[in-house]
């Protein structure tokens, strides 16, 4: 066996300052080593690295143009508009910045603080060539709030908020975060407007062919700067399907490559955002109690804070439903199940009670099974829930596996609810908007609907009248049902192929 000798002192020091200088080496090439090299605070959680790991590839020049929506108080800031301008500006010293906020005084305290992180003993070790003027410099390169300005370089930063100028030098990264000061503000069609026209009439006139752009923020309304990018075809979300270099290699130098990081994962684990559905982002901070909590006050604001996911409500397809507290006599309690056609649409199931007064034209919801799950989960779980709400009828869509799927939930269920499947040949969309109506008319839901099914509440009452717009259909193709299947405009009532 042979013994270690120990280091001597002087190997122990050269040992000591090549680690050293790896470290900083790995500081100047990675946005989180910067930002844990130069903010000895920072203790980064899953999503941090992602998030950071994308920034790093924006800094690095290899994402042109970026979109990142965040919910508040997740740390965005500190890494797209404190960090990141300083990392740029050590990498490329020669890069003119911009960084816009809702307001001047907005983006010039981001000024002052990317200033505090350059003035650092650990920046300095960093980047050692970058110099900006210091507290009390009296030479010739700008340093107020609004403009500061590289001593040994051409490089500069400047800090307005909208509707401010950015005239005079070109734009070689661009940075808007946050610019919409609040909800009000964020739904103002005037300020909307007054963002765009900005947009479009100041900032874009200062790009050229080879500038960056960088939009985040929390969302606060359909209608803002992301939305009308959106809109336009500028846009193309990543969600973690496929390969990141692949995705980026395959975006026109005019579009952005938009990630979107939801408060409450709604969709399965992927390469990018490993969390299982159901889970918060930054649960030490954000716990999914809280999360919860706030999402139920109201769902609408929640959704587009904290999901990125806002709706303008013009172009709904159905206007806000009538909901009970207690559910008055019932002459029956009836189920309709729309069984998945693909792998990510949803499967529903909804038992409702048909009323015993004749002069009640509604269908009151009873429950819900909404779920992406396969087969053999959401077999027992709709033979659990026509069990548990002693439904006794229940009509299931025999397209797409819904026969093998029917009978293997009369198995479960035994003789406690008749089974009756049948296939369905109406045009979906047709069936959707010509029944939409009555569905909005007819059918009532608990009052507290919003927090029993999230995410089938959050489908329906979003689903547009723009079939293209929607990002699926499942909730309220299974209510065109109920509605078809109660006033018999489409199979006839309960029979075209048989009870089971």
């Amino acid at each position: 066996m042979i013994k270690e000798m120990p280091l001597t002192q002087d190997e122990q020091m050269e040992l000591e300052a090549l680690l050293l200088q790896n470290y900083y080496e790995d500081a100047s090439e990675d946005l989180l080593s910067f930002t844990e090299a130069t903010f000895q605070k920072f203790k980064p959680k899953g999503f941090h690295k992602k998030f950071y790991e994308i920034l790093t590839l924006f800094a690095l020049g290899i994402i042109k143009n970026l979109i990142i929506s965040m919910p508040p108080q997740h740390g965005k800031s500190e890494g797209s508009s404190r960090r990141l301008p300083a990392f740029i500006a050590g990498k490329r010293p020669d890069d003119k910045i911009a960084l816009v906020s809702y307001a001047a005084t907005k983006a010039q305290k981001f000024g002052r603080e990317i200033m505090s992180i350059m003035r650092e003993r650990e920046y300095k070790k960093i980047f050692p060539d970058v110099q900006y003027p210091e507290r009390g410099y009296t030479g010739a390169k700008a340093n107020t709030n609004e403009n500061r300005e590289s001593i040994n370089s051409d490089g500069s930063m400047k800090f307005v908020g909208v509707g401010g100028p950015l005239t005079g030098d070109p734009v070689d990264v661009l940075l808007l975060d946050d610019l919409y000061k609040d909800w009000e503000e964020g739904n103002s069609p005037i300020i909307q407007q007054r963002v765009w026209d900005w947009y479009t009439a100041v900032a874009e006139t200062r790009l050229h062919n080879d500038s960056q752009q960088l939009i985040v923020f929390t969302r606060w309304s359909e209608n803002d700067l992301i939305a009308i990018l959106e809109d336009k075809g500028y846009v193309k979300e990543w969600k973690g399907e496929q390969d990141l270099n692949e995705f980026i290699e395959s975006l026109d130098s005019t579009e952005f490559l938009k990630i979107n990081l939801p408060a409450i994962k709604e969709d399965e684990p992927n390469e990018f955002d490993e969390r299982e559905r159901g889970e918060a982002l930054w649960p030490e901070k954000h716990s999914i109690k809280k999360l919860t909590s706030s999402r139920d006050k109201d769902p609408d604001k929640f959704d587009a804070l904290y999901q990125g996911d806002p709706v303008n409500k013009d172009g709904l397809m159905y206007n806000p439903f009538k909901t009970y507290s207690e559910l008055p006599p019932a002459k029956i309690r009836k189920n309709y199940t729309d069984t998945a056609d693909k792998g990510k649409d949803y499967l529903c199931s909804i038992s409702y009670d048909v009323p015993l007064s004749k002069t009640d034209e509604h269908y009151y919801v009873v429950d819900v099974v909404y779920s992406q799950e396969a087969m053999e989960k959401t077999e027992p779980q709709t033979a659990e829930m026509l069990k548990r709400t002693k439904t006794k009828l229940a009509k299931i869509e025999s397209n797409n596996g819904g026969r093998g799927f029917a009978r293997n939930v009369q198995t479960l269920v035994k003789r406690a609810c008749a089974i009756n499947w049948f296939h369905q040949s109406g045009n979906k969309e047709s069936r959707i908007y010509s029944n939409s109506a009555t569905v909005n008319r007819c059918l009532v839901f608990p009052d507290d609907w919003h927090i029993r099914w999230p995410q089938f509440y959050k489908d329906v009452t979003k689903y547009k009248k723009e079939f293209s717009a929607n990002k699926r259909d499942d909730a309220p193709d299974c209510m065109t049902g109920i509605i078809e299947t109660e006033t018999k405009t489409g199979n006839d009532d309960w029979g075209d192929s048989g009870v089971i």
